[in-house]
């Protein structure tokens, strides 16, 4: 048994505590509101998040760190990928430095474009080490999570031994956790596929087609392994879980907070507007703007991801988007 703490307990964070208790370990939840602490504390629910699962009685919550810190082995960022960098930093007095640090998040910080490993090893420094410091990742909706539903991810970690102790902590019979040591890759595929989940969704809502759809979410993976490839990673990885198989689910999945932005404003209806009735962050509307800026600067090719960001911030029709796409100089599908 393990003394866990999650920091964030949005769905996937109290997704996580039932998996991890369940594993038999000792969790302790972080949360902004008080009035999640409450009721799992006396109701053992999440009034605001997955809020029809029942939580083990051995999950606790609090919204004082001091409690969540109880000397704890590993500690689980949950939080979105844009809060990650304040609230690392805001933790950080609270961490004795022996702690194995798992960020869960997908996405790409705006201006650094440093993925969510990279920004817990700068904030962190001095006081966890980069070898401490891993990630989780592939498909993985807490609505399916929650309730023991087959799941299988990935973990990955700046060290072989912190991946294994990531696996060993996180692996039950519904909960499948495989190596996979390339955490650059695994990171690019957890974070652009949500891109590409905002254009599945773009294309189901303007009614383009199942054949759009099947195209789009196949150069999608093309573009991510080439970001990916340019940074070093294995092209392997974005066949695997935290590639493809996490590209599919969210293509296509009505639990996908991303296809769900992307389906409206195919419908019709403006960002600002989505985004303003939704309880939970899509992670790809952030994340758009950063693998567009980051891929420029690297001389990256990525013509999708730089139509759904002028799709969101540019107001561009998304018929036109398509248009656009579908009337690019022919190429080979495969440069060899």
């Amino acid at each position: 048994m393990k003394k866990i703490t999650i920091i964030g307990a949005g769905s996937f964070g109290t997704a996580l505590s039932i998996v991890l208790a369940r594993a038999g370990n000792k969790v302790q939840l972080w949360a902004r509101e008080k009035e999640v602490a409450y009721g799992i504390n006396k109701r053992h629910r999440n009034p605001s998040y997955i809020s029809d699962v029942t939580l083990p009685d051995s999950v606790v919550c609090s919204t004082d760190p001091e409690e969540c810190f109880d000397e704890p082995e590993m500690v689980v960022f949950a939080t979105p990928s844009h809060a990650m960098r304040e609230v690392a930093s805001n933790i950080k007095s609270h961490l004795n430095g022996d702690e194995m640090v798992v960020s869960v998040a997908k996405g790409i910080e705006n201006d650094t474009f440093m993925t969510m490993s990279q920004v817990l090893s700068e904030v962190l420094e001095g006081t966890i080490v980069d070898d401490h410091i891993g990630v989780l990742s592939g498909p993985s909706h807490a609505e399916e999570v929650s309730k023991f539903k087959p799941t299988t991810v990935v973990a990955s970690a700046n060290s072989k031994r912190t991946t294994q102790i990531i696996q060993e902590t996180f692996l039950t019979p519904m909960f499948r956790v495989y190596l996979n040591y390339d955490i650059i890759g695994v990171e690019i595929g957890g974070a652009v596929k949500n891109i590409m989940a905002i254009a599945a969704g773009i294309v189901d809502g303007a009614e383009l087609g199942d054949n759009a759809k099947a195209a789009l979410m196949t150069r999608g993976l093309h573009e991510m392994k080439r970001l990916g490839m340019q940074l070093g990673a294995s092209q392997d990885t974005f066949s695997g879980l935290a590639g493809m198989g996490d590209l599919i689910v969210t293509c296509t999945s009505e639990h996908s907070r991303n296809r769900f932005v992307g389906y409206n404003i195919g419908q019709g209806k403006s960002l600002d507007d989505i985004v303003s009735h939704m309880n939970m962050v899509a992670e790809g509307v952030k994340t758009t703007r950063s693998v567009l800026d980051w891929s420029n600067k690297l001389g990256v090719e990525m013509p999708i991801t730089g139509a759904v960001y002028r799709v969101l911030f540019e107001q561009e029709d998304p018929k036109d988007m398509l248009y656009d796409l579908m009337t690019r100089n022919p190429k080979e599908e495969i440069v060899i």
